[in-house]
């Protein structure tokens, strides 16, 4: 068992010889440093949320409202942070959630490619999204031996949403997540007050301009006319008329582990349950898409619902502490999204994987002066309202 914690040693040691560390150790720091870094427009587009960003503040917020109970002389010198997700033993708890625009915010547009190397490094589980700057397969080739998963935005073209899944699955993905708050973009004033943003501009289309079926859409290759494949994907994109009575169809797709993200309401729950879904991911979408209640504040409901489903998790999650807290409210891994993503803005895989040394060993720390030796022993009761 790794103890997540010693980076903070290696942190100190190297200080020994001058060293200090590359990136910032704050979610604050990481913010500050990332907006000071990246074009304004996609600045927005990442770090902005829907309407007046109450919701996205709300999520964060919600972490506060819990304290974890210390309990003492408990033997948690070593702790087991490993949990089990469809079959797979996970050296942690966490996952990189999916960003849309992630293969923009390195230095060398290739965060899908930076991600997934991470990923592989780390054991950290990605769930790459439908929006990429390089193609699926190439990103689930760079994952090496730690499962990913495709995040599926269903278009409105059944056609291409087989082709997708069909490619998911040969491409090596453990797992489909169909994100479901997203048949149409949220009010994002930041993106609005610029008239744009990033795959209006052509980025991030990679899996749609290389799939044969969105190819087949267009009266000329994509190659030589970007702005068009632009236009086609806005208009293929979202899929209003995506209904309870469409599982069936997306169920037959795969024999992969089918996971249904942004289900928050525990009859939601039972429904996904009864059509044979394997998964929850419970998620507002960062503030990003509606204005809701607190993900968090949703996540028990939910869990209760699922008897036993996996239940991923996501929205506001800033650190090691808050990684706790959701697991104790019963996820069963946890999503990290802004966090890895500035962490890309800057220093690609290496800021990535800096990130979530970082994150992880905030988690085992929390877990071993608050004497919680295992994942296993982070129930609801560990937490207080405060």
């Amino acid at each position: 068992m790794a103890n997540y914690a010693d980076f903070q040693l290696g942190l100190y040691l190297a200080g020994m010889a001058g060293d200090t560390p590359p990136y910032p150790l704050t979610f604050a720091g990481l913010e500050a440093a990332a907006e000071a870094k990246m074009e304004h427009r996609l600045w927005d587009y990442v770090a902005g949320g829907a309407g007046d960003e109450h919701t996205q503040r709300g999520n964060v917020e919600a972490f506060l409202r819990w304290g974890i109970m210390p309990r003492m002389l408990s033997g948690a010198a070593e702790r087991d942070l490993s949990v089990e997700l469809f079959g797979h033993l996970l050296p942690t708890p966490i996952f990189m959630a999916p960003i849309g625009v992630l293969g923009v915010m390195t230095d060398d547009e290739h965060g899908d490619l930076a991600a997934a190397a991470a990923s592989a490094a780390s054991g950290v589980p990605m769930v790459a999204s439908t929006l990429m700057q390089d193609p699926m397969e190439d990103v689930a080739a760079a994952l090496g031996d730690t499962p990913g998963f495709f995040q599926l935005y269903t278009p409105n073209d059944r056609e291409l949403a087989e082709s997708f899944v069909r490619r998911a699955e040969t491409a090596g993905f453990q797992g489909i997540v169909v994100t479901l708050d997203t048949w149409t973009l949220g009010y994002r004033p930041r993106d609005l007050q610029h008239a744009t943003f990033p795959q209006l501009r052509g980025s991030c289309l990679v899996n749609y301009t290389s799939d044969p079926v969105f190819r087949g859409r267009l009266a000329v290759p994509p190659e030589e006319d970007p702005a068009a494949a632009a236009l086609q994907w806005a208009m293929t994109f979202g899929n209003p008329t995506l209904t309870w009575e469409d599982l069936a169809w997306l169920r037959d797709l795969t024999d992969l582990p089918l996971l249904l993200k942004g289900i928050c309401h525990p009859d939601d729950v039972r429904r996904a349950k009864d059509a044979g879904i394997d998964g929850i991911y419970c998620s507002n979408h960062g503030g990003r898409q509606a204005a809701s209640a607190p993900a968090l504040e949703l996540l028990p409901a939910v869990v209760d619902a699922a008897e036993g489903m996996p239940v991923l998790f996501d929205s506001g999650v800033r650190s090691g502490p808050d990684v706790v807290k959701a697991l104790a409210l019963g996820a069963t891994a946890v999503g990290i999204g802004r966090p890895y993503g500035y962490g890309a803005v800057l220093g690609g895989r290496a800021g990535i994987e800096f990130v979530l040394s970082c994150l992880l060993a905030e988690t085992d720390l929390t877990m071993a002066l608050n004497g919680y030796r295992s994942v296993a022993d982070l129930t609801r009761e560990v937490l207080v309202r405060t």
